[in-house]
């Protein structure tokens, strides 16, 4: 029993969705900022999705400032670091979406329903 050659295309197609969709969440799960606080003294690391993953003082960090002031620095700190990885963020979602706009254009793919005369 062979299978109809639009029912290979879907399957097809939803295995290309699944890989890029993959290689999406996998380029999102990389992301990582670590933004400086103004001192340069606190470094947090934080994800894509805004977590905070790590957060580095350097030595004497605690000592130099009041408990009001290291707040400032790490609070700024992370700041930064959320605002950086939610620019990778969007980067990461607008290249996908080119990529896609630009083999639609190009004729590797077309819109369901485009081009199907039954329609």
């Amino acid at each position: 029993m062979s299978i109809h050659p639009d029912v290979q295309a879907a399957l097809d197609a939803a295995r290309e969705l699944r890989h890029r969709i993959a290689d999406m969440r996998e380029r999102i799960d990389d992301v990582r900022a670590r933004r400086p606080s103004p001192s340069g003294m606190v470094i947090p690391e934080v994800d894509a999705m805004g977590r905070l993953t790590s957060l580095y003082l350097a030595p004497g960090t605690a000592d130099r400032f009041s408990g009001e002031e290291l707040v400032a620095e790490i609070m700024a700190a992370i700041r930064e670091s959320t605002q950086d990885a939610a620019r990778q963020y969007q980067v990461i979602m607008e290249t996908v979406i080119t990529d896609d706009a630009a083999e639609i254009a190009g004729g590797d793919r077309e819109p369901a329903g485009v081009g199907d005369p039954a329609r």
